[in-house]
C-alpha cells in the first residue's frame, strides 16, 4: 500500500503540525471540570518528505507504532534535546509505544527516505486543538539555542 491509498483507506486529513491524521475515538465520560474528554486517539501518518513541526500540549500522549520507517519523535526539555526511536525493531533501541509528558515541546520526522511512518496517538485528557502551542524557530532559539540544527528542521 502507497502513501496516497493509507490516506484514502484511513480518511486522514492535513494536520497543523505537518503529516495527516484521523481522530478515530473521543470518550463520552468527560473530566471532573467536565469540559474535557477523558481520552482521544488519532491515527498519524508523517511521510519522509515533511515534519512534525515543535508544538506542545497540555496532555499526556502515548505514541503507537504501526507500520512503515520507524519514527523518531524529538523532545526539548531542561535536559536538553532527545531522540526516541519509535517503531518494532526493539533490539536496535526503538520501542513500539512512547509516553510524551504533558507540556514537553516535541516534533518529529521519519527515520529512512522515501517512507513514511503510521502511528497512533492516545491523549488523556482528551486533546483540544485550545491547547496545542506550534512554536517558531526564534521562540526555541532563545531557550534551546545549542539545537539549532533540529530546531531549524523541524520549525
Amino acid at each position: 500500500m502507497n502513501i496516497n491509498q493509507l490516506i484514502e483507506k484511513l480518511e486522514l486529513l492535513p494536520h497543523p503540525e505537518g503529516g495527516y491524521y484521523k481522530e478515530t475515538y473521543r470518550s463520552v465520560e468527560t473530566c471532573l471540570d467536565r469540559t474535557r474528554n477523558v481520552s482521544t486517539s488519532i491515527y498519524f501518518l508523517l511521510t519522509s518528505d515533511n515534519v512534525s513541526h515543535f508544538h506542545r500540549i497540555k496532555s499526556d500522549e502515548i505514541w503507537y507504532f504501526h507500520a512503515g520507517s520507524p519514527l523518531v519523535v524529538h523532545t526539548l526539555t531542561n535536559i536538553g534535546h532527545t531522540k526516541h526511536l519509535v517503531g518494532n525493531d526493539i533490539l536496535a533501541g526503538q520501542t513500539p509505544q512512547l509516553l510524551v509528558p504533558k507540556n514537553t515541546i516535541f516534533g518529529s520526522s521519519v527515520l529512512e527516505e522515501n517512507s513514511y511512518s503510521l502511528v497512533s496517538c492516545s491523549v488523556a485528557p482528551g486533546f483540544d486543538f485550545a491547547d496545542f502551542e506550534l512554536f517558531s524557530k526564534e521562540e526555541l532559539m532563545k531557550t534551546y539555542g545549542e539545537f539549532e540544527e533540529i530546531i531549524t528542521a523541524l520549525t
